[in-house]
């Protein structure tokens, strides 16, 4: 069964959801997962590039974006599937993406936003329609 969970921050702090989504890759390439990083636009996903190469001293997590043609263990990609062979999903656009489908879990990083909060009740209920059940993580 494929396992979805929205990891709930805090804060609204936006540049928080994306340390926290670097986090949450760092520990599972770790685990040796290969991630697969969606984010809502190109400008979130160069964000996201560089907050990778600086969020943790002590880590390094190797990383490209999206068409750079280099074959990482995570993709920072927007917009279509950029394709690859990857087993976790951290989305972190506000809507499910439709090649959600391909990955064993996903996971959704959610503020206080209330933009943020608002689209991803709507993914929750997405996944709940499907047959899904999300999990809850309050951090």
């Amino acid at each position: 069964m494929k396992r979805i969970d929205f990891y709930i921050l805090q804060g609204s702090d936006a540049q928080a959801r994306l340390t926290y989504a670097c986090r949450l890759a760092a520990k599972a390439w770790r685990e040796g997962h290969r991630i697969y990083l969606n984010c809502q636009d190109q400008a979130q996903a160069e964000a996201l590039d560089a907050r990778l190469w600086q969020f943790s001293a002590a880590s390094f997590v190797p990383h490209q974006l999206a068409g750079a043609g280099v074959d990482a263990p995570l993709l920072v990609a927007w917009g279509a599937d950029a394709g690859g062979e990857q087993s976790l999903l951290i989305n972190l656009a506000s809507t499910v993406p439709p090649f959600f489908e391909r990955f064993e879990r996903i996971a959704e990083v959610v503020d206080q936003d209330p933009q943020t909060r608002a689209a991803l009740r709507a993914s929750y209920r997405f996944y709940r329609e499907r047959g899904y059940a999300p999990q809850h993580l309050h951090l």
